[in-house]
């Protein structure tokens, strides 16, 4: 795996709007507030040209105009870094349109964002086996006071970190509006992980690390951009996988889970890590968001859920690509990266 080199002040991160550009409330004050903050931290920006637009079709513009906008931010030799502005809906759109040759030959860079962004995070890392990293877009920073998560993020990107510890607490509202973009994390539930599988107390997962959106991972199965065959097969680590998921409701979790496996992507699997669902409370037929986990249950191997990751905030950076270990129990986890 290729290590991006880590960010450095005074050189310019990219902003790209692969997805959603940042053009409501309260994600256009957000993002204005970002980039002062990103300069404040010596991080001056360069701006790709979609992210203040919604042209597209759940992303901010057609879906070639986006590839370019992040092809050029990736390959730019004035950029160090590329932070996406914003999750969405249909960015796996604009994979036709680029270039995974070219991004897997020119030098390492450092992307991060989550949820829709997983149609490319994972896949620089399996296709163009390039570390990216899982974590906040960049319209997180214009918070009016950043929650440790965030600056564990930008402390992994600039290599100042490799060891992130449980946050305590976690969002199952915003408190964020039109009126008041701005608002912090509003952290009301005590964080507790579920451990299944070996020791009911603890657990230890070792590997490298690989996943995303749920939501995004089972449409990537079975296409042209498929490779976790070869990427996880010729590992000897084995896969800790990770893996949170937004819009599926507790049935349609199971079922992803179920065309994952029987697609083989969890052969090399020595364990999982299951971030906090959405639809957290939601129950279908009897199954619940611990109910839709049978399929990996059956694996026999360690099980964590309900983890600091996903779309309730907050999250811990995870880095697709990287060797590490997660030591985890009830009200404790510890994850360390070996590559850092």
């Amino acid at each position: 795996m290729r290590k991006p080199p880590f960010l450095r002040p005074g050189l310019p991160l990219g902003l790209t709007a692969p997805s959603f550009g940042c053009v409501t409330e309260p994600y256009k004050s957000l993002f204005e507030s970002a980039l002062q903050r990103f300069n404040h931290m010596g991080l001056p920006t360069i701006e790709g040209p979609n992210c203040r637009l919604s042209r597209g079709v759940g992303i901010s513009n057609l879906p070639e105009k986006c590839a370019s906008e992040l092809m050029e931010l990736m390959l730019s030799p004035m950029t160090q870094g590329v932070l996406s502005v914003a999750g969405g809906e249909l960015m796996c759109e604009i994979l036709p349109y680029l270039d995974f040759a070219a991004l897997a030959t020119a030098p390492p860079k450092w992307f991060m964002g989550y949820s829709d962004n997983t149609n490319f995070g994972f896949l620089y890392a399996t296709l163009c086996e390039t570390m990216s990293v899982y974590g906040p877009c960049a319209q997180s920073y214009g918070a009016r006071e950043l929650h440790p998560s965030l600056t564990d993020a930008m402390d992994l990107l600039c290599g100042r970190k490799n060891t992130f510890y449980g946050y305590g607490r976690w969002q199952r509202e915003s408190l964020q509006t039109p009126d008041n973009p701005l608002e912090p994390y509003n952290l009301t539930e005590k964080t507790r992980y579920r451990i299944f599988n070996g020791d009911k107390d603890s657990a230890l997962l070792t590997g490298r690390f690989l996943g995303g959106c749920g939501d995004i991972l089972v449409n990537l199965a079975g296409t042209k951009y498929d490779n976790v065959g070869s990427f996880a097969g010729g590992d000897q680590k084995g896969i800790v996988w990770f893996i949170e998921f937004c819009d599926l409701d507790p049935m349609s979790m199971r079922r992803t889970l179920w065309s994952l496996r029987e697609a083989g992507w969890f052969d090399s699997a020595n364990g999982f890590i299951i971030g906090r669902p959405l639809h957290f409370d939601d129950e279908v037929l009897g199954v619940d968001r611990f109910g839709a986990l049978e399929p990996i249950l059956s694996l026999d191997v360690p099980v964590v859920a309900d983890f600091d990751l996903g779309h309730l905030p907050p999250m811990m950076p995870f880095v697709n690509g990287a060797e590490g270990q997660l030591r985890c129990t009830a009200d404790r986890a510890e994850l360390r990266y070996f590559d850092f």
